[in-house]
Formats: C-alpha cells, sequence, structure tokens
C-alpha cells in the first residue's frame, strides 16, 4: 500500500512530506508562522513546481479543518474586500510560472520565503505600535502579492499576517478570517494547479494518505494556540526556513 502511494520517493522524502502534513495543520489553527518552513523545505527534496502541487492539498485539506473550528468568527468584509486582489494576484502568478522551469522556479521560491521573513520582521514591529495603512490601496497591495506569491510558491501567509494585523482584529477574528480566505483561496488555486500539470494522480494519492497527519496537526495547532508561548518556537522556525531558503537561493549559482 505504501510503495503504491509513495512510488518512487526515498525514505527522507516520505519523512519530509509527513513533517509537511503535520506542520499544514497546525499552521492553519494554531501557529500561522510555521508555514513558511514548509515551502523551501518541500522544494529542497522534490522538483520545484512538483513541491507546490504536493503541498497545495495539504493545506486546502487543513483550510477545511481551521474553518470547521473558527467559521463563527471571520470577519467577512476584510475577506470580501481582499478577494477580488488576491485573484488578480493569482492570474498573474500563473502567467509567470508557466514561463520558467524547475531550475529557475527553485531560487525563485527561496527569494519569496526571505521576503515573507522580512514581512515577518515587520509584523513585529507593527506589533510594537508601527502604523500600518488600512485603506483601500493597502488592501490591494497586499491582496495582489498575497495572490502571486500562493499561485506560484504556497506562501502567502505572512502577507496575510501583516494585513489581518493591520485590522487590529482579536484572536479568534483573526484566525477565522484568515481561515475562511485561504479556504477559498486555496480550492480556487487547485484546478489550475492541475491544469499546470503541479498535482496529477501520483501527488494526490500521496496527498490522501496524509490527511490523518493534518487532522493531526490541526487538533495540535488549537492546543498550542491556547496553551503555548510562541515566542522562542517562532524565532526557530524563522531561522530555518532562512537557511532553507539560502540553500534554494544558492542553487541559482552552482
Amino acid at each position: 500500500m505504501g510503495e503504491w502511494f509513495f512510488c518512487g520517493m526515498s525514505g527522507f522524502q516520505i519523512a519530509v512530506l509527513c513533517a509537511c502534513a503535520f506542520l499544514a495543520g497546525v499552521n492553519k489553527t494554531g501557529i500561522p508562522g510555521v508555514g513558511i518552513l514548509m515551502v523551501p523545505f518541500l522544494a529542497m527534496v522534490f522538483p520545484a513546481k512538483m513541491s507546490t502541487g504536493l503541498l497545495l492539498p495539504l493545506l486546502a485539506t487543513a483550510d477545511v479543518f481551521a474553518v470547521v473550528h473558527y467559521h463563527r468568527h471571520a470577519h467577512w468584509n476584510l475577506v470580501l474586500r481582499l478577494l477580488p486582489w488576491s485573484l488578480t494576484g493569482i492570474v498573474i502568478g500563473s502567467i509567470i510560472i508557466r514561463q520558467i522551469s524547475n531550475a529557475q522556479l527553485k531560487p525563485l521560491i527561496g527569494a519569496i520565503v526571505l521576503m515573507m521573513l522580512i514581512l515577518s520582521v515587520i509584523r513585529r514591529r507593527c506589533a510594537a505600535g508601527m502604523n500600518i495603512p488600512n485603506q483601500w490601496w493597502f488592501a490591494a497591495l497586499m491582496g495582489i502579492a498575497a495572490g502571486m506569491t500562493t499561485q506560484m510558491a504556497n506562501a502567502a501567509g505572512p502577507v496575510m499576517v501583516i494585513y489581518l494585523l493591520a485590522m487590529q482584529l482579536p484572536k479568534e477574528e483573526y484566525m477565522g478570517t484568515g481561515a475562511w480566505y485561504f479556504l477559498i483561496v486555496n480550492w480556487l488555486k487547485v484546478p489550475l494547479y492541475v491544469w499546470d500539470r503541479r498535482i496529477d494522480w501520483t501527488s494526490f494519492r500521496t496527498d490522501l494518505l496524509l490527511i490523518p497527519l493534518v487532522a493531526v496537526g490541526a487538533w495540535m495547532g488549537i492546543v498550542i494556540l491556547r496553551k503555548m508561548p510562541q515566542k522562542w518556537f517562532n524565532v526557530v522556525i524563522q531561522a530555518l526556513a532562512f537557511i532553507a531558503a539560502l540553500h534554494l537561493c544558492w542553487s541559482a549559482f552552482r
């Protein structure tokens, strides 16, 4: 059975996939920052486009668990304000992704992750009192950036963190609004990923086997959100993501 689902994959690749399935659940229900770690690690052990196709169904499944838990807390005005701009960004990302190869995409994913980590630093400054605009043009900028990064690398999480932080939402509304936004966006992306051949029957079978790990991660995320301080955990996650992103960028010069 395992060979039928994980055909052609090494033990290390399977281990990375299992870890990412678990982290996808944690990311959606408890610690949004952990999602930035999955993108470069998958791109390090799989062809770049294949890595994004393996990750998207895991994220989309985790979105379902997040919405089930936080569905009553969504701020729908914010979701609807962002969606048209995000769809524009997805179209732009789709055009770009069809023009580049796996070799070109890998360092691009690394660069995107590095930019997202910089946004995470900005997020911490914002929490300390930095003024962020919430006018329409800010939603447009964040929406297009989120759409492009999510379509190309499934890496829009830090962009959404900046946007939702600017709206000064309570914790539950923050999680609920983000859950609904990504549920809509990620499931809309699935047909585009199939069209681009980033998702195929083999990757679908593999992700199907990993759903229990996504569910366990989602449950753990809820527990973590309630009980665990995030400061040092986030530092470790961002440091690992930074190292992995540098490795991907360096691959362009080999």
